[in-house]
């Protein structure tokens, strides 16, 4: 191998002196007893946040929503084993990386497929710009939410039935608002009731008697003038936000610990947010059946119903995604990390990874099951939206604090999530075009998914997520094979490779976490391709 594919150029010009008393600490603090040796690895934890800042975004707070929602807390256990075995699969391509020191994309092209590994970085880029999407759109509508709390309209909704008419809950002067956006001869039934409403909705999920299947009824939203400025301007602040931070982190050794302390502190702030929520609840939380719902008592729920079943398969498999499987090696390259830490490269995807992901999202389903979100009825509530569960959450922590709280923590998930699409993009543009790192080009291709702040007003054209999907979700399960491979391949890692028995019981796991990707891609690729 050669020794310029080793490791990062940006990381080799920042203080090596350091980064040898770092190696000496690491060894000093292995003979230390457990609380100061935890102590000390958990202050030094890094990528994994960058794993965690990923994963917590719109994706899993819908998740989270459906599944507090439909089923209260029955659903507790799947979030912490699909991430579970996702770190397990990102433990194994650490310990590949920390091993040889290569980077992974010279190197897994030479050892595997140059076409597999060139399809995982169009993957990783794909997936970044296609879910940078509606990440804005959750941050836009959190933001709509409190305009609406304020009594600003902000947006106006319609259901259009087959005899033409128009019925919405809002009053003459909100539907005045987006008037110029229905027919000019439009009929308009405003102010209509919650029961009526509901019937509607009901319409709208029914197939008609037509040949073609059309619904009885169409819904369709506006956005008024000051719903679009609101998005804007959400849209703008996380912007500004996120150039400055991932800026700073292709820049220098204090540019990573600056990005690293602003996902600490906006992970911290989520956790917070989210947790107010349940503690306001606290004498509601039925214990027994949290942890029932934590250790998989009740399985799925009514598992005859496939519905059910792609939900959690779904989510299993779908933990991880493409483009955090291709960040998380150069996160550590970028952090000058190798052989000697390979410890501190476990505890880092423990507490900085698996930890906040599962507060985050068991703190989501419980807030859906205590707060009356969900109703008891086993019924798969897939319409359900965040920015709705937010609205129901009224009168939690006074009149319209718990609504607050959530919809905040929703524009920090997203505020995060978005950050690391654009370091990510920065590191795999650079790789794809064999370029070497420098300051500017990583500020360049970090700015590639940006495009993305257009999901604060508008959505993708439908045949471009269709395509990226077939790519991303057909990825993974590639990427874990060969993942799983090369940290099996004597002749490659030499004494990297782990020792029996622990090897053999790490491969069982990377082969359930193989499996349950695959199942989880397919049945995303059935979902959002076929």
């Amino acid at each position: 191998m050669a020794e310029h594919d080793k490791g990062l150029p940006m990381a080799a010009k920042w203080d090596p002196a350091k980064l040898q008393q770092e190696i000496a600490d690491l060894q000093a603090l292995a003979g230390k007893p457990f609380p100061a040796r935890a102590g000390g690895y958990i202050k030094r934890t890094g990528p994994g946040l960058l794993q965690s800042a990923m994963t917590l975004g719109a994706g899993s707070a819908t998740a989270s929503v459906i599944a507090g929602a439909s089923f209260g807390y029955k659903l507790l256990w799947v979030q912490p084993v699909a991430m579970f075995l996702g770190v397990m699969m990102l433990a194994a391509l650490g310990n590949i990386v920390l091993s040889t020191g290569e980077r992974p994309y010279k190197a897994f092209g030479r050892e595997m497929s140059k076409t597999l590994i060139l399809l995982w970085a169009l993957g990783t880029i794909m997936s970044s710009i296609i879910w940078h999407f509606p990440q804005y759109g959750l941050a836009a509508g959190a933001t709509r939410d409190l305009g609406e709390m304020a009594a600003i309209t902000t947006e106006v909704s319609f259901i259009q039935q087959r005899d033409g008419t128009y019925l919405t809950q809002r009053k003459d002067e909100d539907v005045a608002l987006v008037r110029h956006e229905l027919p000019a001869d439009a009929k308009i039934t405003t102010g209509v009731s919650k029961e009526v409403w509901k019937q509607a909705q009901q319409q709208v999920k029914e197939d008609g008697d037509l040949p073609n299947g059309q619904p009885k009824a169409t819904k369709t939203s506006f956005f008024t003038w000051s719903g679009i400025g609101f998005g804007w301007l959400v849209g703008a602040v996380i912007l500004s936000v996120n150039i400055f931070v991932v800026f700073g982190y292709g820049s220098s050794t204090k540019g990573i610990k600056l990005y690293e302390w602003f996902l600490r502190t906006v992970i911290a702030l989520i956790i917070l947010m989210f947790a107010m929520v349940v503690v306001s609840s606290f004498p509601k939380i039925n214990w027994t059946e949290l942890g029932k719902g934590f250790i998989g008592w009740y399985g799925i729920p009514e598992y005859t119903n496939p519905k059910h079943v792609t939900l959690v398969l779904g989510m299993l498999g779908a933990a991880v995604g493409i483009n955090m499987t291709f960040l998380y090696p150069y996160s550590l390259l970028a952090k000058g990390w190798g052989k000697q830490h390979k410890t501190l490269a476990r505890w880092d995807l423990g507490m900085s990874m698996f930890l906040p992901f599962t507060l985050v999202t068991s703190l989501v389903i419980i807030a859906m099951t205590v707060t009356g979100v969900y109703t008891g009825e086993e019924v798969l509530r897939e319409g359900l939206k965040p920015v709705a569960a937010a609205a129901s959450l009224t009168g939690i922590l006074g009149e319209h604090a718990g609504r607050i709280i959530f919809d905040l923590g929703l524009v920090a998930m997203t505020c995060s999530a978005i950050s690391t699409h654009m370091v990510v993009c920065g590191f795999t543009l650079c790789e794809m075009f064999h370029l070497d790192y420098t300051k500017t080009r990583f500020r360049i291709f970090a700015l590639a998914p940006t495009i993305g702040i257009l999901g604060v007003v508008t959505k993708l054209p439908f045949w471009f997520p269709v395509v990226a999907s077939a790519v991303c979700f057909a990825m993974l399960p590639i990427a874990y094979l060969i993942f799983y491979l090369l940290n099996n391949k004597e002749s490659y890692l030499g004494d990297g490779m782990m020792k029996w028995p622990r090897r053999e019981l790490f491969n069982v796991v990377l082969v359930v976490a193989l499996f349950v990707s695959l199942i989880g891609s397919a049945i995303q690729i059935n979902r959002r391709v076929i």
